[in-house]
């Protein structure tokens, strides 16, 4: 016949919390915000860059002037009209030490358009103009 024995420090009741799937969760939470936070990160006004093989990458400038494959003219993420755009540019110029417009275009928009905001750039007192491109790998 068999004894059973009863353990006493066995029979107390467990009073710690177990924090592991507390720290998968987090760990989970983590992990999505990583991922997602570039994806959120990225320019709201959807355009195609053109591709040139000796585009460098370069810092982003106070003013650029982004023209969408619509016609829509923005400066700086703000919606202004053709005509508004050499006053708005003016007093731009008048207050920037650099005096340098970035034009982001579209690259199905009609030629036209983009070497008229370019004037209009060149007329509004940028020193410097600059056509912004995606860098095109070499195959």
């Amino acid at each position: 016949m068999r004894r059973w024995a009863f353990d006493r420090k066995k029979s107390k009741i467990m009073a710690d919390i177990n924090i592991t799937p507390l720290t998968d969760v987090v760990m989970v939470l983590l992990v999505i915000f990583m991922v997602t936070t570039p994806l959120m990160m990225q320019e709201a006004l959807k355009i195609k860059l053109p591709t040139a093989t000796t585009a460098e990458p370069q810092v982003e400038q106070t003013t650029t002037v982004t023209v969408t494959s619509d016609g829509v003219i923005y400066l700086n993420k703000a919606q202004v009209s053709l005509e508004d755009l050499k006053g708005l540019l003016a007093s731009r110029m008048s207050s920037s030490p650099d005096k340098t417009v970035v034009i982001k275009a579209d690259k199905g928009i009609m030629y036209g358009l983009v070497v008229n905001v370019l004037d209009i750039a060149k007329e509004a007192g940028a020193l410097k103009l600059a056509i912004a491109t995606e860098h095109e790998e070499k195959k």
